[in-house]
């Protein structure tokens, strides 16, 4: 037995508490009757009045409490064995029904008040000599033999609580593997694995990659609906619905000391793809070569995904697209990759270019000048803006340091 309380106690100094508690056994099923009628009215949701079985499991429980405290009056040793397995038993019985404690603990002390209140009145009845010292001692410990029954209802709901929630995370583990495995799923299985993980099927889904940068890194603090995978050598999470409001200030908020990638949104036979996608813009950002100061947008550096899936090619196609920026003054190289990385993304409107790097207009269109007499006229063709483009976003991401403009 998991329990802390190992034999219940009643302390009722009282002179012929055992010929009391013989007076009053006949009428412990009455007693207990008229508790359960107490509780129907103080508490009528928590009866369940239309579930005949609990009415009759609340009344045997009740007249069992009542039984074993005047058992205790007669005999102090009596043994307490099976009644705190049948106690710990309602502790599971109420976590199984979803229910906290609060209720429970409301009906017992209504009961108690009953029990008494009627237990005084029987013994007076009966000729027993009760006083208001009498009434007191036998509140009291009522009282007290309640409190020791709430230690053991409150094991046995929370040891059932911990199990059932256990049980769950496995359940939405197993659910997580299947969605980001391969081959992809079917539905079928997708919709019987989230019934059992208790996790509603959204319209779309996108995997994040994570990392743990060490040092501060916080266990996730995330709402329920997101399916957490720890347990995977690489650790990834399932965000619904990402194009929901505040995503990613849920991100940032619960996901402190993570590097953090977010996967294109897709539907939620394809979130292996999301995921892939997710993981090679983290390695990116682990190489220093993505920003990462907020999450991630992967769908944002396709581009760079793009371009490096070999570096070696990569570095030389930029090397050879890029050799007229690349000869030129230290000094200059980033400032102009910037402001024509800038021009190609926004037409060459110079206005719009220098609202984006925010500078005057006339000094974009003198470093465009400067770019026409590296590059020639070939900056403003179509063929070739897209290459440009590309080379360009390698190229400021794997540049080396000391040539970074610290003046750009």
């Amino acid at each position: 037995m998991g329990t802390s309380v190992r034999l219940i106690r009643l302390d009722l100094p009282i002179e012929g508490a055992k010929g009391m508690a013989t007076a009053l056994r006949e009428f412990v099923p009455e007693i207990a009757r008229e508790a359960v009628r107490q509780v129907q009215h103080e508490l009528p949701s928590y009866v369940q009045p239309h579930d005949a079985r609990y009415a009759e499991g609340l009344l045997l429980a009740v007249e069992y409490a009542i039984g074993h405290f005047i058992d205790l009056m007669a005999d102090p040793d009596t043994p307490s064995a099976e009644v705190l397995e049948f106690w710990r038993n309602i502790g599971v019985g109420e976590a199984a029904e979803g229910r906290s404690l609060d209720p429970w603990q409301a009906a017992m002390r209504i009961g108690a008040g009953v029990a008494v209140r009627r237990l005084t009145e029987e013994s007076e009845r009966l000729g027993q000599p009760v006083t208001a010292g009498t009434i007191a001692l036998v509140a009291q410990a009522v009282f007290a033999y309640l409190d020791q029954l709430a230690v053991v209802v409150a094991d046995g709901h929370s040891e059932a609580a911990a199990r059932s929630a256990g049980e769950l995370q496995g359940h939405r583990r197993r659910l997580l593997d299947l969605l980001v495995g391969s081959p992809a799923p079917q539905h079928g299985a997708i919709k019987e694995r989230a019934r059992a993980a208790e996790w509603t099927l959204p319209r779309t889904v996108a995997a994040v990659a994570l990392h743990d940068l060490g040092g501060t890194t916080q266990r996730p603090m995330l709402p329920t609906e997101v399916l957490l995978g720890l347990h995977l050598d690489e650790p990834s999470l399932i965000l619904p619905d990402p194009g929901g409001p505040r995503r990613g200030q849920m991100l940032t908020a619960g996901l402190k000391g993570w590097l953090v990638s977010v996967g294109p949104a897709v539907e939620i036979t394809e979130l292996g793809k999301s995921l892939r996608w997710a993981r090679q813009a983290l390695d990116l950002a682990r190489q220093g070569m993505i920003r990462h100061e907020e999450p991630i947008i992967a769908e944002q550096h396709v581009p760079l995904i793009l371009m490096m899936q070999d570096r070696e090619l990569a570095e030389r196609f930029t090397a050879r697209k890029l050799a007229p920026l690349i000869k030129a003054r230290p000094s200059q190289r980033e400032r102009l990759a910037e402001t024509l990385l800038a021009s190609l993304e926004c037409g060459f409107n110079a206005t719009e270019v220098a609202s984006r790097l925010e500078m005057h207009a006339q000094t974009i269109r003198y470093r465009l000048r400067q770019l026409e007499t590296l590059f020639g006229t070939s900056i403003y063709d179509p063929a070739e803006r897209l290459e440009l483009h590309m080379a360009l976003h390698v190229w400021l991401s794997i540049r080396p340091e000391s040539e970074s403009d610290p003046e750009g």
